[in-house]
């Protein structure tokens, strides 16, 4: 059984509205899965993710080898990843966010600053060899 939740909507008028926050997330995480993914993934993904199939049942199903499936299965995370933490206005990651727990307004959301691979000028840390006395 859902939970309904009364909310707070901050803003200038604050008001209060009702609402299932369990059911609004499966829902909004299902249609972005569907929007971002095309066909053949978006298969994949209800066998796999949605109706808990494993690999062999999946390899099956598909018609695919087991390395295919799982390539397939990361680039689907990666993906899918990168799609729920990028969306506009409310992204479905992380969590907290989206179940109004909490609000980071120090975050940057630009994925350039946060997928930004450390400068080469930077040495890189080497653990010594041999034992050192």
């Amino acid at each position: 059984m859902s939970h309904v939740r009364l909310e707070i909507i901050g803003g200038q008028e604050r008001r209060q509205v009702w609402g299932r926050k369990d059911e609004e997330y499966i829902a909004d995480f299902c249609l972005v899965s569907k929007r971002v993914l095309d066909e053949s993934e978006y298969k994949l993904f209800r066998f796999h993710f949605l109706l808990g199939a494993d690999w062999k049942l999946c390899c099956r199903q598909l018609g695919i080898e087991k390395g295919e499936f799982f390539h397939d299965v990361y680039r689907l995370q990666q993906k899918l990843g990168r799609a729920f933490r990028e969306i506009r206005p409310y992204a479905l990651f992380p969590l907290d966010e989206y179940f109004g727990a909490t609000e980071r307004r120090d975050r940057s959301m630009d994925p350039e600053i946060v997928l930004q691979m450390p400068d080469k000028k930077r040495r890189a840390l080497r653990p010594p060899l041999r034992k050192v006395a």
